[in-house]
Parts: structure tokens; sequence; C-alpha cells
């Protein structure tokens, strides 16, 4: 063989290994690429942490997987089971429960969960962050919900569920009596990000609302008498919603930004006071108002049937309630307490705390005792 012949497949030797070697570091640096962009990472979040246990049964791989986040707080852990419950036991569909709780709920979650006639349910408990919300929270003692941070689980949905494209949002003080389904395939119009229950045109409003005032329009959430509230140019008597039951187009949610955004007014009502004084409901409602001003889509108000939980009394017909798709207790009177209304309907769905921490409240009991 020549020296030429030599030279050449020497060269050709280098060139290949030269390739390799280009061809493995290439690959090194997409896969660190890929789990350094995260969408924790686009939001600027701390990431939240998923619980070691995936409580999964086999389905049918074909169904879409829907998935529903809702929050699971200690005091209230019922209320999450029984809304669970409901929602599970009224469809076919491939439903995944997102459980937000705190690390200190979880094992007592987990053993909840573990009962019999919760058995087939799918889920992943995850533990929500509080740093999340440091400087972005007053604690107020008139606002008892500016202490519970999970109240504000519903405004990280991109990082509870960072895999899916679509997901509903629910509060624990649901009972859902229709196929969930019908509320996951609400057509959200193109640039929306979410899809509410307004108050004004609401099924809810139309059936018990008499000399509410303000409690239904932006004024009853934002303190117009602040500059800042009053360069948006939003109207007043703009139709507030209700942020209990909504579905959100992740994708869009993540593009727009919207956790920055709600973030941003967050902080600011920290600094400025710029909520209302007497703030008509949630304290997660100001901020969705402002960032989806004139930018949301509708729910079917069927699926949002509210403020049963606004007084002691029965407001609805037996009729309306069971017609309703989604009955929601909100208000002071809650449906595993005292006082509630309609907490017959309620009850079909709760299942009994096996470990005891967790017992209903009911008139009967306090009778009972007085004998």
């Amino acid at each position: 063989m020549s020296f030429r012949k030599v030279s050449i497949i020497i060269w050709v030797l280098a060139v290949v290994l030269f390739l390799l070697v280009l061809h493995h570091n290439f690959l090194s640096l997409s896969s660190l690429l890929r789990n350094d962009v995260t969408d924790s990472g686009i939001l600027g979040l701390q990431p939240i942490d998923f619980a070691t246990d995936v409580h999964q049964h086999p389905v049918n791989g074909r169904q879409e997987e829907i998935p529903v986040v809702i929050a699971a707080s200690e005091d209230r852990l019922g209320g999450t089971i029984a809304a669970i419950n409901s929602v599970h036991r009224n469809t076919r569909s491939n439903v995944i429960f997102y459980i937000v709780t705190l690390n200190s709920t979880a094992d007592h979650l987990r053993s909840w969960l573990n009962s019999v006639s919760l058995k087939s349910i799918r889920y992943k408990i995850v533990n929500f962050d509080t740093k999340l919300l440091e400087g972005k929270v007053k604690e107020d003692p008139d606002q008892g919900e500016s202490m519970k941070p999970l109240t504000f689980a519903r405004f990280y949905l991109p990082i509870l569920v960072p895999s899916v494209k679509k997901a509903i949002y629910m509060d624990d003080d649901v009972i859902v009596q229709g196929d969930i389904l019908a509320l996951y395939n609400t057509p959200l119009k193109p640039g929306h990000a979410a899809a509410f229950s307004e108050d004004c045109d609401s099924a809810s409003t139309k059936v018990i609302i008499r000399g509410a005032g303000n409690q239904y329009n932006y004024i009853g959430y934002l303190d117009y008498k602040k500059e800042r509230i009053r360069k948006l140019s939003m109207k007043a008597s703009t139709c507030s919603f209700n942020p209990g039951v909504f579905v959100a187009n992740l994708t869009e949610w993540k593009r727009q930004n919207v956790t920055n955004q709600l973030e941003k007014w967050m902080k600011l009502n920290v600094e400025e006071g710029l909520y209302s004084r007497t703030l008509a409901g949630s304290i997660t409602t100001p901020p969705l108002l402002i960032v989806f001003y004139q930018q949301h889509s509708t729910i079917d108000p069927m699926w949002n049937v509210r403020h049963l939980g606004s007084s002691a009394g029965k407001r609805y017909s037996p009729q309306f309630v069971k017609a309703a798709k989604l009955l929601h207790w909100n208000g002071h009177f809650k449906p595993w307490g005292r006082a509630a209304s309609y907490a017959d309907v309620w009850e079909k769905w709760y299942v009994p705390d096996p470990t005891g921490k967790f017992s209903l409240i009911r008139r009967h009991m306090d009778a009972s005792n007085i004998k």
C-alpha cells in the first residue's frame, strides 16, 4: 500500500472520530437545555414538587386525559374529598386529579384517598411552596383567605400541571352533578387563557339576587379611588366573574405570562392597597379581574351554580338544584358546617375520614350534646 493511500485512510479516520465527538457533545448540550428550560424557568417561578407516590389505575389509553386541579387544606379536607368523589362518580372520562396541598396535610390526604370507595380515583399529590407568596400577600385578619396560601394555588397552574395544555380548576366547596367532560370541552376564544362564569349573567344571579348592590361589578372588588386603578380605564360597572371554577388554556396562559401579571398586581396591592375595603368575594378575584378584563371566555352558568353558602336559608327550588351541573357553596356557610343549606345534597358524596380527624358539624349533634 502506498504512502499516499495510508495518509488518506488516516485522514478519513480522523474526520470520523471528530464527527463522533462533535455529535456526543451536541447530544449532551441538548439534554442540558431540556433540563434547564422548564415552565417554571420561563415564568421565573420556583417549581412545586410532586409527591413521590402517584396513585393510578389502568384506563383507556385512547381517551384524552382531563386534568382537574383542586386544593386540599387540612381544615377543609372533607370538602376536597366530596368534590373529587362527585366528579369521579359522574363521568367515564379519563380524569386525573392534581391535589394541591401542604406537606403537613399530605399523609392525612393520602390515607383518606386509600378508602375502599375512593381507590379507583387517579391522582397526584402536589406540594405547594408557600415561598411563592413572599411579598405578594398582606396578612389581614378581616380577610382570612389572605393567610391561607392554598387559596392562591389557582394562580400557578402552569407549574402545578406543567405537561398539559388545558385544565380545569375548582374550589373545594363544590359538588359536580354533571359529566366533567362537558365542562372540559368548553370552547375558549382565540387569545383567551381562561373561561369563567360571569356574575351578572349567571343562573345563580337570575334566581336569587335582590338588592345585591355592587358585589357583582368591578367596583365591588377594586378601589376606584386609587389612581393606579383608574388609569386602567376599566369600567366600574363591568360585570365580575367567579374564580372558583374555570377552564384554563395553559398554552395561552404561558404565552401571556398570566402568572407574572397576577403576581405584579398582588405586589402592588401589598404596597398600595388596590382592592376594595368591602371586598365582595374572594381575595383572589381582584387580580384576576384586572388581568382578564374583557379577555376571557365564559362557561355554561349551570356549571357554577353558586351562593349556596351565602346564607343558611334555601334560596333555590329542589328542581333547580337537581338540574345544576355544579353546585358551589361559596360564602361563609360551608356544607360540612352547622348551618349550611342543601347539606343533604353535598353529604351524598362525602366519604367519612378513616382517621377520624375530620368530622361533619350538624345541628342534631348540638342538640344531643345539650341533652
